[in-house]
């Protein structure tokens, strides 16, 4: 099956436990559709670089998976359509990195990858 990244940013007037709780409500709904969640990742509350529907931060949260198209499309659709969602990217790649995303490593440990380079 193919592999998927998605990104998801919720309203900021969510509590954390509510951010989290959607995470787990869209993992069984790729579950349910023949997919699964290889991991999922909640980022906290972030600040965007523009407003979207009147919020300036929002709750970000990461997903990595391994679903058929169909069940990726109608997560996407069910995303869309809820109230607390405000974006999602959905990216198809050739294989899922290993450990934590980008955004959860520590500054440090990005820091001393820069200086390879």
């Amino acid at each position: 099956m193919p592999l998927y990244e998605h990104v998801m940013i919720a309203r900021q007037d969510l509590s954390n436990t509510q951010a989290e709780a959607l995470i787990e409500h869209f993992s069984t709904v790729l579950a349910d559709n023949g997919g699964k969640v290889e991991m999922s990742e909640y980022w906290g509350v972030k600040t965007m670089a523009y407003k979207i529907n009147k919020n300036r931060k929002g709750h970000y949260a990461y997903l990595r998976s391994d679903a058929p198209a169909a069940a990726v499309q109608e997560m996407e659709r069910l995303m869309r359509l809820h109230d607390d969602v405000m974006r999602v990217l959905t990216i198809k790649v050739d294989e899922h990195g290993e450990g934590p995303s980008v955004q959860m490593q520590k500054r440090d440990e990005r820091d001393s990858r820069r200086e390879r380079r």
